[in-house]
């Protein structure tokens, strides 16, 4: 499969996270600059008991959705919902594809983890006559991408990415391969995680990865401060359409910004941790960079995996430093919104994007200053005005998966 180098729009963006639904309910919760962290009552007794939920209860996403909602799991919904958005923003009609093949790719990084606890307490309670017959389809990954595929009549190549905390913004690198190649004229591309359980929450404590900051919940993810000490459980959906600029420029749309390049590798090194010196994650720049006929020092923003880990936080920082000297202006959502995981990609991906329309950079949450070992320039406090030509997207997944999108004012 060959990749074509010619210029890829964004031309819609579907957004469902802590901050709302919408993008701009997102982009104005992240340039507001304030967690919404907040105590997660499904998560009472436990040694993390906060989380960076949704703030739809499940009657409101049925609602949204509709009258297929009895057979998804949270995570589907989710995806169509974001999807459905995307497609609106993206001034499409689902009904009127008229032959055009349309491609899914949705990612995810853990499944429908909330139908495996509660179809298991169910199995172990009530016996096996009482699990649901759809247990299966409600807990499976491929089932967002078959959903979203499904609610918008899109039967183009259909895809379910799954390499951890990268999954949203593999799915995105994907959607452009495809594009590339001629194999789809339209794109439904990004991420979902609908993760936030007792066993997720208690097997990501245990390992290390979580903020355990339970005195002051709303300041306890913050991304390369000096007293960082882990990340919080978030959930939510983020979707990009991808259409190649031709295309969308004889149908009369207005990109939002261009997907100018992509670079993806693996680390081959361990399987959560990653190598101090950065080598998998700067091929992966490098490569998103070359593709998009970029130099380092043409990067005006960096939009960072920033996940408030001491080793991921460090990494990364020494990455942006060594390729980046120049020092573009830094940001991290997940001081606000969370760990989204599986969508965490997709939906930074849409923030850098926005970036770029607003001509504005978010803040760090819960960050006066980096670490003072870190060398780059991070945006604190409130907004900086700034107009970004070129930013980067940064995506690390457990496993060693490095993804780096590379985009461009339209």
């Amino acid at each position: 499969m060959t990749r074509d180098k010619q210029p890829i729009a964004v031309t819609g963006l579907g957004l469902i996270t802590p901050g709302g639904q919408g993008a701009e309910a997102a982009w104005e919760a992240v340039c507001a600059g304030r967690s919404l962290a907040a105590r997660d009552p499904a998560l009472e007794g436990l040694p993390v008991d906060f989380s960076c939920r949704l703030p739809l209860s499940e009657d409101d996403v049925d609602r949204c959705v509709g009258r297929k909602s009895w057979r998804m799991g949270r995570i589907a919904k989710l995806g169509v919902l974001a999807a459905r958005e995307a497609v609106r923003d993206a001034g499409l009609d689902p009904a009127r594809w008229q032959g055009a093949r349309v491609a899914t790719i949705i990612g995810c990084g853990m499944g429908g983890t909330e139908k495996w606890e509660e179809q298991h307490l169910r199995l172990e309670r009530r016996g096996p006559d009482q699990a649901s017959p759809l247990s299966i389809p409600m807990i499976i990954p491929n089932l967002v991408a078959g959903e979203v595929s499904i609610d918008l009549h899109a039967r183009g190549v259909s895809l379910a990415p799954a390499t951890a905390c990268a999954s949203g913004a593999t799915a995105i690198s994907l959607a452009r391969v495809l594009l590339g190649a001629g194999l789809c004229d339209i794109a439904v591309a990004g991420g979902v995680e609908a993760a936030v359980s007792r066993l997720t929450t208690a097997g990501f404590w245990r390992m290390g990865a979580l903020s355990e900051r339970s005195h002051a919940v709303a300041e306890a993810s913050r991304p390369f401060a000096a007293d960082r000490d882990g990340f919080v459980m978030g959930e939510g959906a983020g979707v990009l359409i991808l259409e190649r600029a031709a295309d969308a420029a004889a149908r009369g749309a207005h990109p939002r910004a261009l997907l100018a390049g992509c670079g993806s590798t693996s680390d081959a090194h361990h399987p959560t941790s990653p190598p101090e010196g950065a080598e998998g994650a700067e091929a992966a720049l490098r490569t998103a960079l070359d593709e998009a006929g970029l130099a380092p020092q043409d990067v005006d923003h960096v939009n960072a995996h920033g996940t408030s880990t001491l080793l991921n936080d460090a990494t990364e920082a020494t990455l942006i430093a060594r390729v980046l000297p120049h020092r573009p202006s830094v940001t991290a959502a997940k001081g606000v919104l969370g760990h989204t995981l599986g969508a965490a990609g997709a939906i930074e991906a849409a923030l850098t994007v926005l970036t770029i329309q607003h001509r504005r950079v978010p803040p760090i949450a819960n960050l006066q200053a980096p670490a003072p070992e870190f060398d780059i320039d991070c945006v604190t406090k409130q907004p900086r005005p700034q107009d970004v030509r070129a930013a980067v997207s940064h995506s690390f997944g457990f496993g060693g998966h490095n993804v780096v999108l590379a985009f461009t004012a339209a």
